[in-house]
């Protein structure tokens, strides 16, 4: 999924353990062959070229299950998470230090809009032609959470599952210890934030210092709101602790896209949380528990 990713089990033996991580590995792989944007002969790519000609397709119950969690993300975060957003990447280049055009971005934007799109399972159709969906927001954690389970369904009672930093603990540590995970400093880079104890549950983060520019000063994360086009300039990471890693992913996206209701927003949901503006203010229940 382009990002380093870990397995970290304890079985009664190598090759159980082994035989558990070739499971994860194989359904990642296969959630990457049918999700990933970057593979021409993936589904999501065969859903996009049906969008360019404003067609219309059937889906499978796996890819209905993650069009519901995008339509239910949509309306939660009123219109800011929307999976067909990311076609904003057309203008947004992070491999080079220089700003879009405008004009650019207000073409793409006529692109955008989930209200846009017609979703009744199992039939999605498109209204605009040349529009894109991006699952990048919620296949990884959806994955992280399906290798859970698959390591639970083998028999694991003790392992953490780690991709690209979205995280879900299979029970604690044999000896009942938690998992120690660190949260990552948006502003020193490999320096660590916070520290975590969890013995279940799920982790994950969004921030603007993965993939970044820096322009006169200034900084334009790769998070970028679906209405204006433009990255959000508020908080510079939030991390979620819940249930399920698809959940925290969303909670911490959705977040960030809020701006400034962003940490009000988060006290809403009931869950853990971290929050650090870009003045590298920071709160919520994690500055203040770290074992869990």
């Amino acid at each position: 999924m382009g990002t380093p990713c870990e397995i970290q089990l304890f079985a009664r033996s190598r090759q159980s353990a082994q035989q558990a991580a070739n499971i994860v590995i194989a359904d990642v792989q296969r959630l990457e062959r049918l999700y990933s944007r970057y593979r021409s002969d993936s589904f999501l790519s065969e859903i996009n070229r049906t969008a360019a000609r404003a067609g219309s397709i059937s889906v499978d119950d796996e890819t209905a299950g993650l069009l519901n969690y995008a339509q239910t993300c949509y309306e939660q975060s009123d219109g800011l998470f929307d999976i067909s957003s990311g076609i904003l990447r057309k203008a947004w280049r992070f491999d080079r230090n220089i700003l879009p055009d405008e004009g650019q971005i207000q073409a793409l934007l006529d692109k955008i809009g989930w209200h846009k799109i017609g979703w009744q399972q199992p039939k999605l159709s498109f209204s605009v032609s040349g529009m894109e969906l991006d699952f990048g927001g919620i296949v990884k954690e959806y994955a992280v959470d399906r290798a859970a389970r698959l390591c639970q369904q083998v028999g694991i009672e003790h392992g953490l599952i780690n991709l690209g930093g979205d995280i879900k603990i299979v029970g604690p540590r044999p000896d009942g210890s938690p998992w120690q995970i660190g949260i990552a400093h948006p502003r020193r880079k490999g320096k660590v934030m916070q520290s975590l104890g969890l013995a279940s549950g799920a982790l994950a983060s969004s921030g603007d210092y993965e993939r970044c520019l820096e322009i006169a000063g200034v900084r334009y994360g790769h998070v970028l709101n679906p209405i204006t086009g433009w990255p959000v300039r508020f908080l510079a990471s939030v991390s979620v602790v819940g249930d399920f890693c698809v959940v925290s992913g969303s909670a911490s996206t959705i977040a960030m896209l809020k701006e400034e209701q962003g940490p009000a927003w988060l006290e809403t949901l009931g869950l853990p949380y971290l929050w650090v503006d870009v003045n590298g203010n920071a709160g919520g229940p994690l500055m203040e528990n770290s074992s869990m």
